[in-house]
């Protein structure tokens, strides 16, 4: 937790409140993988592990820094307020997918989801973890069958990890449900700002995402938590170059997946320019008067 802790869990209160459809998700096949992951988290990890932020009063936990209070148990609970507990005491998002019965594979059935980047929970329930990765280039012949083998063998208490990003060109917002990745094969409109972004508001967008087994349930939750930097930081830190060769790096592909073929010819060239370069480029004119 960090000084933006409150900043954001107000944020994503402010979500769940106005836009409820896209941020819970619940139903019968889930609701018991929701309970189970609100008592791992809400009742066992966090008071322990924060305890002089998540405070054990009675039979109900006392959050100092928002002020709010939950209770120590799931007795009375409906899986949406759960899921609303959740979302507004960590920052987390959770995706639970759920083994099915008929194929064997596991399906996205829940969610509590305030910072999407670009994923439409709603309209991705029911999908199984290929059909949601159908529009990456790569993912079927690179990770495909090994995450699906991956899926079965996983143990609780095993944990994945990996780091996912893209460019934001246009606002930190973080809940996005168009997202910053291209999908030639829609009608995907783009908005100017992927062609002529404005660099006070380009922002490299990293997600740590997590898989881990609940125990009863089986169920696999995929966690994500959202991180912003600014483009105009990382440039003035010195790691503009190394920025803009990863993402030349990308194969043809992926970088079009990535948008870059949109928003790369204003940004490379200005990710390369060293801070002190542009200093006196903005500077100039300044100077001759």
């Amino acid at each position: 937790m960090d000084r933006g802790y409150l900043a954001r869990i107000q944020n994503r209160e402010h979500l769940i409140q106005s836009k409820a459809e896209f941020t819970i998700g619940t139903g019968p096949l889930v609701d018991p993988a929701i309970e189970e992951l609100y008592s791992e988290i809400m009742i066992d990890y966090l008071p322990n592990r924060y305890p002089t932020i998540f405070k054990k009063h009675g039979k109900a936990v006392h959050n100092v820094i928002t002020g709010s209070t939950y209770p120590l148990s799931t007795a009375g609970l409906k899986p949406e307020q759960m899921l609303k507990l959740l979302g507004t005491n960590v920052e987390e998002d959770f995706y639970f997918m759920c083994p099915d019965k008929i194929d064997g594979e596991f399906h996205l059935r829940g969610y509590i989801a305030c910072f999407p980047g670009g994923f439409l929970s709603p309209a991705r329930v029911g999908e199984s973890v290929r059909e949601i990765h159908q529009p990456v280039p790569g993912y079927e012949d690179r990770l495909g069958k090994s995450v699906d083998r991956y899926f079965h063998r996983m143990q609780p208490g095993q944990f994945i990890g990996r780091m996912n990003w893209s460019l934001q060109v246009d606002g930190a917002d973080l809940f996005r449900t168009d997202g910053n990745n291209y999908y030639p094969d829609t009608a995907q409109t783009l908005s100017e700002e992927k062609f002529h972004p404005n660099f006070d508001q380009c922002f490299l967008r990293v997600e740590h995402q997590t898989l881990s087994r609940l125990p009863c349930s089986n169920a696999i939750v995929f966690c994500v938590r959202s991180y912003m930097t600014p483009l105009k930081d990382i440039r003035n830190e010195g790691d503009g170059p190394r920025l803009a060769d990863a993402i030349t790096s990308m194969p043809e592909k992926l970088g079009l997946y990535k948008m870059r073929p949109f928003w790369g010819e204003e940004i490379l060239p200005w990710l390369r320019k060293e801070p002190a370069e542009l200093l006196v480029q903005s500077s100039g004119p300044e100077l001759a008067n």
